[in-house]
């Protein structure tokens, strides 16, 4: 079972006057884990290296920022890979002392960056979500997004035609619950949409 992130936790680890921030946090995918990056490189403009890895549905990607390749990037992968995380950003913004590490060092150096960060990070299972619509008269709108609420559902998009098409995700584990409570309290008039 992979599991994720509750939220982000950081690390700050000073090797050979080198200065390394790591952090560990829960993205959705490549292209939220790529706005994080380009905030961290706008917030430490004097940074020599802002290096990340990501694992985020079943996708990877590592980026060494102009360290030697394979020093920074992949062994950040690893650390993210060898605890089972899935959804989960790594970053390490380096300063640079003015005292080379060597490639060892480096990978030692980001490496234990991420691990210090996943040691104060609380982990949750990943829990898949699934899209679901359901469409149902005007009169029951209320009643069915407070029981989507209640459920834990999502919210996504509404459309007002001669019904309500609710869209809306749950977790995959609970959608047969939230449709049987949908199916209740709508007493037999929601008609469920394939998304």
């Amino acid at each position: 079972m992979s599991l994720t992130l509750a939220r982000p936790v950081h690390s700050e680890l000073l090797i050979k006057k080198s200065r390394f921030l790591g952090c560990v946090q829960p993205v959705a995918g490549r292209a939220e884990a790529q706005v994080v990056v380009q905030a961290l490189r706008a917030e430490h403009p004097g940074a020599a290296h802002v290096c990340w890895a990501l694992l985020a549905g079943g996708q990877s990607a590592a980026n060494d920022d102009g360290e030697p390749g394979g020093t920074a990037g992949r062994p950040m992968l690893e650390v993210l890979r060898h605890q089972q995380l899935d959804g989960v950003l790594a970053t390490v913004v380096r300063y640079f002392g003015g005292v080379k590490l060597g490639a060892g060092g480096l990978v030692r150096a980001y490496t234990d960056a991420v691990a210090q960060a996943l040691l104060q990070a609380e982990k949750l299972p990943t829990r898949r979500l699934r899209s679901v619509a359901v469409r149902v008269p005007y009169a029951l709108e209320g009643v069915i997004r407070r029981e989507l609420h209640a459920a834990g559902a999502v919210l996504g998009e509404v459309r007002h035609g001669d019904v309500v098409e609710i869209a809306f995700e749950v977790a995959e584990d609970a959608a047969a619950a939230v449709r049987q409570r949908v199916d209740d309290a709508a007493r037999g008039a929601a008609e469920w949409v394939d998304v």
